[in-house]
């Protein structure tokens, strides 16, 4: 009867053993999950502070918009995008997105093109499904202003391009070409379509340019100008300008930074309207509009330059880790007259994937403590002290 006590108690034991391993490994794996999946977004983002204005809106009068940018999302499609990967990425954005959103709270977002990987060819359930899942992930308040460009993913290159592609992606975005608010005007351009080759949506888009090109023209003229009478006005100050292709540069040759191309991409030349605008439609643009500041994206890299009389223009870098180890965005302090720029920099894929090996290695050293096939770090360090101590 002894023995058999004995024996139950040796087997209760036992199964107590691997309760508490089993407890102490989900535990670990809970905690590493909710630090990678989750909290890593807001420790990092929470490190991001709105940049300020030279000069301080509230001595002017002045009211300063707070303006988040961020470009080439390439949501996955149902051709070139397998499962897991679509998961992994689509939820890496929302996190991203979500939490910048509720620690920064910005007024309005403008997303530079390229926000789905398939539009140029998706079908039209394919097409649904994306655009599902882009309103998922990129949901926001009321209160917060989402605005669009579209880009060569979205509707095709030039020679892809067609009306019901480009009607297809304006009855899901406002096709709002000129946005004004707090005092501030921003020209969201479509691109794609400044070919210069005379096409009919070429020729609609130049002829849009065009218009608001004598609209904010207007607002800098002298009230009552016959040219100007019946329009709306708007706001006097020079507008920022927003479009998915950057204005042409020879190269990235220039460009620097952690989140710049790499080195050996650098010096590769740009060809004209594939990687940049062609010069002709870079000039059409900064004598039309005369914008103060220019973002845009398309090349997955961040670069600074400046064009004509010293107009800058910043490259937004991808916000998917698909395309970057180290994505990121710009956030925008404005007033009519002033601006100010800053980066934020969102987790690096290196970061999460080490922390994620590290777990793992964890994981397998506490299973093999437990099954005896290796000694204990802290049995073996305190036999090494008793061993010290008695020489």
């Amino acid at each position: 009867m002894g023995l058999v006590r004995l024996g139950f108690g040796r087997q209760h034991l036992c199964l107590l053993k691997r309760s508490f391993l089993l407890l102490k490994l989900t535990a670990v794996v809970f905690a590493v999950l909710l630090f990678c999946e989750f909290l890593i977004y807001y420790l990092v983002i929470f490190q991001c502070d709105w940049p300020e204005v030279k000069t301080a809106a509230h001595g002017s009068g002045q009211k300063t918009l707070k303006a988040m940018f961020l470009a080439d999302t390439h949501l996955l499609g149902e051709v070139r995008g397998h499962w897991l990967d679509k998961l992994r990425r689509e939820w890496q954005m929302e996190r991203a997105f979500q939490t910048a959103l509720w620690l920064l709270q910005p007024e309005v977002v403008f997303i530079l093109g390229d926000i789905f990987d398939e539009g140029k060819w998706s079908s039209s359930q394919g097409w649904a499904d994306d655009v599902r899942r882009f309103q998922k992930i990129f949901r926001h308040p009321q209160h917060v202003q989402l605005k669009v460009v579209a880009g060569n993913h979205d509707i095709g290159f030039h020679y892809q391009m067609s009306t019901y592609k480009i009607k297809r992606f304006e009855k899901v975005f406002n096709p709002e070409r000129l946005f004004s608010w707090k005092g501030i005007n921003f020209v969201l351009v479509n691109s794609v379509a400044l070919e210069g080759d005379g096409c009919h949506l070429c020729s609609e888009a130049e002829r849009e340019l065009i218009e608001i090109s004598h609209k904010l023209n207007c607002s800098r003229e002298e009230p009552g100008s016959s040219l100007c009478r019946g329009l709306q006005p708007l706001p006097g100050s020079a507008p920022v300008l927003l479009q998915h292709f950057p204005l042409y540069r020879s190269s990235d040759a220039n460009c620097s930074g952690e989140d710049a191309a790499p080195l050996e991409e650098r010096g590769i030349p740009f060809k004209e309207r594939y990687d940049v605008l062609s010069q002709e439609a870079s000039q059409k643009l900064l004598w039309w509009l005369r914008p103060r500041l220019i973002l845009s994206g398309h090349t997955h890299s961040a670069c600074e330059v400046l064009h004509g009389a010293g107009v800058p223009e910043i490259s937004v870098p991808s916000f998917s880790w698909r395309n970057r180890n180290n994505p990121s965005f710009i956030m925008g302090s404005m007033t009519p007259t002033e601006y100010a720029l800053a980066k934020c920099y969102l987790p690096y894929e290196d970061t999460v994937l080490v922390t994620y090996c590290v777990a793992a290695g964890f994981l397998v050293v506490l299973m093999l403590v437990h099954s005896g096939l290796l000694v204990s770090p802290f049995l073996f360090g305190w036999n090494l002290l008793r061993k010290f101590k008695t020489t």
